[in-house]
């Protein structure tokens, strides 16, 4: 008896193994079913970028020009990249990351099934590592769910899929090994990250992270990393902002308009914690307000500290940026604010940054001194651009041309006296260096003030 038994196992044991799952719990013994609903809305992304070949001020002189000739010199090049991207909706709105195609002059999208499609940007961002991406000419193509990223957990099983190192569509398994990671991650500082331990591999950037039910967590960006390889690490933007990018893109914006806080903070930490009246460090305390910030508008003051938005805790002001952005621009944010010990919720506006007063961009042609400078006056738009202080005034180097990058001067830098006298205006650097051959020049950096002294 116990040989038929043991018969009748081997038998029924391979009909067992091709059921296919019904339960969360049956999925998780296999991943099959899900790789087979998810993976037609993966694409692989193919782009082609023209880049021009950097040329020194010599080169560009008409009469040094001819003595820097050479076969191939100062002509177009074309860099190929490839990466991952998640197909958003039935029309062909798809999700990547910026570093993929936020540059590229030709793109390409391969599907599951080697179809392939052209497909042009809708909107891309540098800051948060985002591009929304149409493509075009077709319709009824399998799409991914956004998941509300606000309730995924430590824990939660997740695939991580895309196309690692050219080698063709591949998922990996793992869970969610961290929330709420932000700051460097992107190299911006600014970024906010679900984690994983899904491996995650150069050529995964824009792929899809999903979970069990087959939504999208959000889309892999980058690994932390000494080898080049996946260590463990990953890193994923939530859904909830992806939603946001959507949204705007089918707007009709072109570049992602975040809200403005005019505000700068700090985390609190263990030695801040009990003189504010906290049990345990958490929150931002503010440290600044900009006289147009909209903060100051509903009531907040420099020590104030801010614990929530909209019901979520933030701990940092790349915390507070993303729980601003996924609320949506024009919209109202509860914000949290402890003062003495005593908790309050206020409303508080979510506007772009004002461009006001006048910018009065200057940009110098040839006959200058230095052709190609773009300056512009100091407002709150060119500090939320040019992610300067929020005390910072005067004029503001938004490109600085071939010969500024030569005599030293970098986007984001601050001209506050040229040849001896102050400037407010783009318009009085531009008048101060016609004619001019010698310059002496003081402009801020971050925190630092430099000299720069140079003769064209």
């Amino acid at each position: 008896m116990r040989y038929i038994l043991i018969f009748l196992a081997l038998c029924v044991l391979p009909v067992q193994a091709q059921t296919v799952p019904t339960s969360a719990m049956q999925m998780q013994l296999s991943f099959a079913p899900l790789v087979k609903q998810a993976t037609p809305a993966v694409v692989n992304i193919y782009t082609r970028t023209i880049v021009q070949s950097s040329r020194t001020p010599l080169q560009s002189d008409p009469f040094f020009e001819r003595f820097f000739q050479r076969p191939g010199a100062g002509q177009p090049r074309v860099q190929n990249s490839l990466g991952s991207g998640v197909i958003l909706s039935e029309d062909g709105i798809v999700v990547s990351n910026y570093h993929v195609v936020g540059m590229a002059t030709d793109i390409r999208i391969v599907l599951a099934d080697r179809r392939e499609f052209t497909a042009r940007v809708l909107l891309s961002d540098a800051e948060s590592d985002l591009a929304i991406l149409k493509i075009e000419g077709e319709d009824g193509l399998s799409y991914l769910p956004l998941r509300d990223s606000d309730s995924i957990e430590v824990g939660e099983l997740a695939l991580a899929i895309g196309n690692p190192f050219g080698v063709g569509q591949t998922v990996s398994s793992g869970i969610v090994s961290g929330l709420a990671r932000s700051g460097g991650m992107n190299g911006g500082g600014q970024g906010y990250f679900i984690q994983t331990d899904a491996p995650i591999n150069p050529g995964n950037s824009g792929g899809a992270l999903i979970d069990m039910e087959g939504a999208l967590m959000g889309i892999n960006t980058s690994i932390l990393t000494r080898s080049g390889g996946s260590n463990g690490i990953g890193f994923a933007i939530p859904a909830n902002l992806i939603k946001a990018f959507v949204d705007q893109a089918r707007s009709g914006a072109e570049r992602f308009e975040r809200p403005w806080a005019g505000m700068s903070g700090q985390p609190v930490d263990a030695d801040m914690a009990a003189p504010l009246g906290l049990d345990r460090p958490g929150g931002i305390i503010v440290s600044g307000l900009h006289p147009a910030s909209p903060f100051l508008a509903s009531g907040f003051a420099v020590g104030d500290v801010i614990t929530a938005v909209n019901g979520q805790d933030v701990n940092t002001p790349a915390e507070m940026v993303y729980r601003m952005s996924v609320s949506g621009l024009g919209n109202q944010a509860i914000v949290t604010r402890l003062r003495d010990g005593s908790s309050t919720d206020l409303d508080v506006a979510l506007i772009a940054a004002p461009d006001s007063p006048s910018r009065d961009s200057v940009t110098l042609d040839k006959r200058s001194l230095l052709p190609g400078l773009a300056l512009a006056r100091i407002n709150p738009a060119v500090l939320a651009e040019l992610n300067l202080s929020l005390e910072v005034e005067g004029v503001a180097v938004v490109e600085p041309g071939v010969y500024g990058l030569q005599v030293g001067l970098r986007p984001g830098d601050v001209i506050l006296v040229l040849n001896g006298r102050e400037v407010e205006t783009p318009a009085q650097v531009r008048d101060a260096l016609q004619g001019q051959r010698q310059v002496a020049m003081v402009v801020q950096r971050g925190t630092q003030r430099l000299s720069l002294r140079f003769r064209i």
